[in-house]
């Protein structure tokens, strides 16, 4: 039971637990943190008479709260335990927490809780761990003004003399206190109820609701429970599903049970100014949410250390659902590639990377495993699982899974012995344990190299290694040079010659290198493993096989699938960053682009030139590479042109695919300095700054808002600027921020470094935006790196505790330095301070590292080939 004052950002509560003694006891051990409690009291339960208290403390260190009796507890007997209690609602981001929002010119306040993973003690003593599952029934006390909202729907309200009220909620199923969640707020909503009957609302600020920024959300949101419902062959499992929009918050978004809340902008969307990326993004994101209902809520990981069994499912799950909404998109076949996998593989080829599953022995290790490494290579390893089972045995294992620890908890082996079973069904043996122990407690991912044999035509030596950026980390560290990493491979394989591609076959690969017979390989046939890249892991070939590649690329592409097209680059260009290629091979590769019509190569190629322009945007030569992009870029740029804007339809009529190439060829022509698309972007914006109407193109909002203020003038920056403030558009508010960060003015990225830690003025979530984008910029990353280090304990005590923020702000601030002095300085200021974001600075370091070692090694060999080949 609780009181919020929002007056004075406090609350008062009373907690009463019903327990059961095993063992006898005179202790009573819960958790709870920054609670000041005030009244202990412990009672048998059906008689009055209290047991004494000898006494009761907090001990802060493991955030626990222990209460002393006088005699010990008796073995199975029940309790009762009642606390009452008194703390803040806080101005952060964890826990209760407070936020506000202006409305007509006046400042309101909500409160909303945030409990994942750990902070429910911080707002009412409890056994806060996955495993101690129980029904919780919450009340909630408020001025009558507010409206207040729990997991649950409101069974009664009581009103009050004085203008109070109180909500009574109806009882929760079993669950964790992790995804308990709770609300006080005077904002509206609008509601849909699903064909099994479940009501759903969206809850956000009165004007946004009045716009009907909301009603995308619900309506996706009605679509996907009727999805999974049927997917899973669960029914949703509670009477209502509430979603929040809130100005503030860590994350994207949390799964509380039946209360889903959502930051602004992954949720509200406004279809007038809304751009295809951002309602991709919106859509994902409640894609994501929702799964938790599913996996998470109901079925929920034993510990911390398996995080990842419901954090992989829902990134996987992101893709598959939103192929349900639209099929045409071939999310899963396709942009999970550029967005997952390839993304995941820059992390995990380092060699201070970590396993999926981690130890977690205390609280403060619970935040390392909330990283990319949980969500993506978690997500990456599922795909792969799925489609080395076949996707309808894969279905059917899940709905086994989830009927059965439902209400319940699980670990990583009941999800692979549900899985193994259903492959016995339908007649085939895998020990999936046995396979997925390898590439979950294993850290990285292995590089195949297929060589074919000179002497026999059609037999090729495969070998295995763990893949590593920076080669010279393996012969320091003797673990790595070690060659006890092995992994199971599922390697597809297929063998194609000019006109046409062979059915794939699977080859299990297990030892460090195999000897196999591919039948339908000769002199003029070229060889591709890991077909559509389903597997987690990259594939080298000897250059004759690479440069037999580049032929069928340049002479007909489409022999060779999408995906695969999509790999081969990514493939290349980091094998070639790690020193496993000659640098030349990707430059080589991405010249048949000017005939590809195709969206997802473009976008590998644009995400794997993104680094190689970082390492070389500060370099006297730069100029060479840049030209030998723009060459690349400039037939398709014509053919395509740029869009028009039409703002009288909605965004979905669009074909996605042309569209999303498009905007990715404009971008790459923009940001390499094409004199054209510079001109374009100019005479747009100086079109809004003349008749101040906004006739942009929603697709390409971001890129011209970033060209216009890097090449203009700083009447430009303060125009944006003037917007930025203006703008009651979240989706446009986020893009504008962006763009001042593009300038090349070294006073005015100063500047706005500087107000970024204004909270009136940018919001906690954003800043760290704002700071990772200055240091993108070429002109500001230094500028951005000394920001970081001058305000490194307010950065730190701001974000600390949010999971992701800190290793996102690290990587972000450090990630493109290349020089020795940069290292250098880098190494110092871990010395000079000591706590905190240990793992995320030893990552910086050796990227930091690698990108040295790489300018120093490679750098030459580049320039010398891009000379050479612009001259012809």
């Amino acid at each position: 039971m609780l009181s919020a004052f929002l007056d004075n950002f406090t609350f008062c509560g009373e907690v009463n637990v019903h327990l059961e003694c095993l063992n006898a006891s005179r202790y009573i051990v819960l958790h709870a943190q920054r609670l000041h409690v005030q009244a202990v009291r412990v009672a048998e339960d059906r008689l009055a008479g209290g047991l004494r208290v000898a006494g009761f403390f907090l001990h802060p260190p493991t955030q626990v709260f222990v209460v002393v009796l006088n005699r010990s507890l008796e073995a199975r007997r029940t309790y009762n335990l009642k606390i009452v209690y008194s703390a803040l609602i806080e101005n952060e981001l964890l826990g209760f927490f407070r936020s506000s929002y202006v409305l007509h010119g006046e400042r309101r306040f909500l409160a909303v809780t945030q409990f994942s993973p750990t902070h429910a003690r911080k707002a009412f003593p409890c056994f806060d761990e996955p495993i101690y599952k129980a029904t919780f029934k919450i009340s909630i006390r408020h001025q009558a003004t507010y409206l207040s909202l729990s997991n649950m729907p409101v069974e009664t309200s009581v009103f009050e003399e004085d203008g109070w009220v109180t909500d009574h909620f109806s009882q929760t199923p079993l669950m964790s206190t992790y995804y308990l969640a709770w609300a006080v707020c005077n904002f509206t909503y609008r509601e849909t109820i699903t064909k099994s009957g479940v009501v759903v609302r969206l809850y956000a600020r009165p004007d946004a609701i009045r716009r009907g920024s909301g009603d995308y959300a619900l309506n996706i949101t009605r679509r996907l429970i009727e999805f999974y419902e049927d997917y899973f062959k669960v029914p949703y499992s509670l009477p209502k599903l509430d979603l929040l929009a809130v100005p503030k918050h860590p994350y994207a978004a949390m799964e509380n049970w039946g209360l889903s809340v959502f930051v602004e902008q992954r949720i509200l969307l406004d279809p007038s100014i809304s751009s295809i990326p951002y309602l991709l993004d919106v859509t994902m994101v409640i894609v994501h949410e929702l799964c938790h209902q599913w996996f998470g809520d109901l079925v929920t990981p034993v510990w911390w250390e398996d995080v990842w069994l419901k954090e992989g499912f829902a990134h996987y799950f992101e893709f598959v659902g939103t192929d349900y909404l639209y099929p045409g998109w071939n999310m899963e076949k396709q942009r999970f590639l550029t967005d997952v996998v390839h993304e995941v593989m820059l992390l995990d080829g380092l060699s201070s990377s970590h396993p999926v599953s981690q130890e977690v022995q205390q609280a403060t290790d619970i935040d390392r495993v909330f990283d990319w490494i949980a969500y993506k290579k978690g997500a990456a390893l599922i795909r792969m699982l799925a489609n080395f089972m076949g996707h309808s045995v894969f279905q059917m294992g899940l709905q086994d899974y989830l009927t059965i620890h439902m209400y319940g908890n699980a670990a990583r082996n009941d999800l692979w012995n549900t899985l193994s079973k259903a492959l016995k069904k339908v007649g085939k043996s895998v020990n999936i344990q046995e396979v997925m122990n390898q590439w979950t407690l294993q850290m990285g991912y292995p590089v195949i190299t297929i060589i074919r044999n000179e002497t026999a035509v059609n037999t090729v030596e495969i070998f295995q290694e763990r893949f590593i950026y920076d080669i010279s980390t393996k012969t320091k560290d003797p673990i790595l040079g070690n060659s006890s990493y092995l992994w199971q491979i599922p390697l597809t394989i297929a063998v194609g010659n000019t006109s046409h591609i062979s059915s794939e076959a699977i080859i299990w690969v297990s030892n460090k290198s195999e000897y196999h017979r591919i039948p339908a390989l000769d002199e003029a046939s070229w060889l591709m493993g890991n077909i559509n890249q389903t597997g987690y892991f990259r594939v080298n070939y000897d250059i004759r096989n690479w440069r037999l590649l580049i032929n069928q690329l340049m002479r007909n592409h489409k022999v060779i699938s999408v995906s695969n097209r999509a790999g081969l680059i990514d493939d290349a260009f980091n094998l070639a960053r790690a020193g496993y290629l000659p640098q030349s091979i990707p430059l080589e590769i991405i010249r048949y682009l000017s005939e590809e019509k195709d969206f997802l190569p473009w976008h590998a190629a644009s995400r794997a030139l993104y680094p190689l322009d970082k390492l070389l945007d500060r370099t006297e030569n730069y100029n060479i590479f840049n030209e030998y992009i723009l060459k690349q870029v400039a037939s398709m740029y014509l053919k395509l042109g740029w869009p028009t804007n039409n703002l009288n339809r909605s965004l979905i009529q669009a074909p996605y695919q042309h569209e999303e190439l498009r905007r990715e060829v404009i971008m790459l022509a923009c940001s390499f300095g094409n004199k054209h698309c510079h001109q374009q972007a100019a005479t747009l914006i100086s079109d809004w700054i003349s008749s101040n109407r906004n006739r942009i193109p929603l697709n390409v909002r971001d890129i011209v808002y970033c060209t216009g203020v890097s090449l203009m003038d700083e009447d430009v920056w303060e125009f944006i600027w003037m917007k930025f403030h203006s703008t009651t558009a979240i989706s446009e508010k986020k893009i504008l921020l962006e763009a001042l960060t593009c300038s090349d003015d070294r006073n005015l990225l100063n500047r706005l470094l500087n107000l970024s830690l204004n909270s009136e003025v940018v919001l906690d979530q954003d800043a760290i935006d704002v700071i990772i984008h200055v240091a993108r910029n070429p002109h500001g990353r230094d500028l951005a790196w000394k920001f970081f280090r001058e305000k490194w304990k307010i950065l730190n005590a701001r974000y600390g505790e949010a999971l992701f923020m800190n290793s996102k702000l690290i990587s972000g601030v450090t990630e493109f330095l290349n020089t020795e002095v940069e290292l250098n300085e880098l190494k110092n200021f871990i010395k000079s301070y000591e706590e905190g974001a240990a793992a995320s600075f030893s990552r910086a370091v050796e990227t930091v590292e690698a990108n040295v070692r790489w300018q120093k090694l490679y750098k030459e060999e580049l320039f010398q080939w891009l000379r050479k080949s612009l001259a012809h």
